[in-house]
């Protein structure tokens, strides 16, 4: 089974720059408090590292 990370929506990009936004919308994330289950790869890691004041990882699994 693969590893797999959930990741929560803290902060809203509103007033954020656009590939900020981009980045939200790439891990599948669009309102606040929305959770996501993605696959823990490097490129994943890269999007939530590029955004931590907006996202929060709640658990790892696998």
């Amino acid at each position: 089974m693969a590893k797999t990370i959930v990741v929560k929506q803290i902060g809203s990009p509103i007033r954020r720059p656009q590939d900020q936004r981009q980045t939200l919308i790439g891990l599948g994330l669009n309102k606040m408090h929305k959770t996501r289950e993605l696959e823990d790869t490097p490129s994943v890691r890269g999007m939530v590292n590029k955004i931590p004041h907006l996202v929060q990882i709640i658990e790892e699994r696998g």
